[in-house]
């Protein structure tokens, strides 16, 4: 299917690995423009290098958003490298670091810098350019935020203000054509999520637990089925979809525990 984006420039944060990676490489597959934000230098030569035919397409920026003039550098850095045109901004950099109550105001505001406030400051350093072309926001957040998860207040309280922001954002930008949506990911298998079942005694036995709550095959998440469905909800063939927070989970969060394997004996 064609999505009708070839050509078009896009923007992505914390886009060299996990999630964003297969964002970006599912925009470049679509033959979009793709800036790429990220702090991991080796990982972003590392995804050019496997797109090395693609490179003039890509423009990848080693940066560090949790410094606000940062994120302002870079969207002008952008908009010279594709002169003034801005299509898509996806903003998926952040990263469950963990601060919980007991942490404290300090750790606590460094945790919504780390995932949150970059995103409110690309949007607002970028949304002239988005106006113009009437582009598409789209914020990946978390089941977090809408679950709970335990010993994590920075990142739910960050994920939470993006899902409320994506309505915000998408009431202030309708009557300029721009489109705001967030999806909100459950259990994805990536680089941050390997690590952290190898520091548990039993991965193997915790990621099978996982598997079995997770109504839909007893599976996780793809990266690349969040990518598919990223990608289309900032394409035109998306035209009249604003505001949404979508749960590409196999239905983890909203579907009856009922229906997972612990308690469902049709399942195997």
């Amino acid at each position: 299917m064609d999505l009708n984006i070839k050509g078009k420039y896009a923007v992505i944060s914390g886009g060299a690995k996990g999630i964003g990676e297969a964002i970006t490489c599912k925009l470049l597959e679509e033959g979009c423009n793709v800036a790429i934000l990220d702090k991991d230098k080796d990982a972003l030569n590392q995804l050019k290098n496997r797109n090395s035919d693609l490179g003039k397409f890509i423009l990848p920026i080693e940066v560090d958003l949790t410094e606000i003039e940062n994120c302002q550098s870079a969207i002008k850095r952008v908009l010279e490298w594709s002169s003034g045109q801005l299509h898509i901004l996806v903003n998926n950099a952040g990263v469950n670091d963990g601060v919980k109550i007991e942490s404290g105001p300090e750790s606590f505001e460094k945790s919504l810098r780390l995932n949150l406030l970059h995103a409110y400051a690309l949007v607002h350093y970028a949304v002239d350019a988005l106006k113009g072309n009437q582009g598409a926001i789209l914020n990946i957040t978390s089941k977090v935020a809408l679950t709970g998860q335990g010993g994590t207040s920075g990142y739910a309280a960050s994920k939470g203000a993006l899902n409320g922001l994506t309505r915000e954002w998408a009431v202030d930008l309708a009557p300029h054509g721009v489109r705001v949506n967030s999806i909100a990911p459950a259990e994805v298998m990536t680089p941050l999520y390997e690590h952290w079942l190898s520091t548990l005694p039993n991965p193997e036995e915790t990621l099978e637990h996982i598997n079995k709550q997770i109504p839909l095959g007893n599976r996780m998440t793809t990266k690349e089925e969040i990518a598919n469905l990223a990608v289309f909800l900032c394409s035109p063939l998306s035209s009249h979809t604003t505001g949404q927070i979508l749960h590409p989970d196999g239905g983890y969060v909203h579907l009856d525990r009922s229906c997972t394997s612990a308690l469902n004996k049709t399942s195997k």
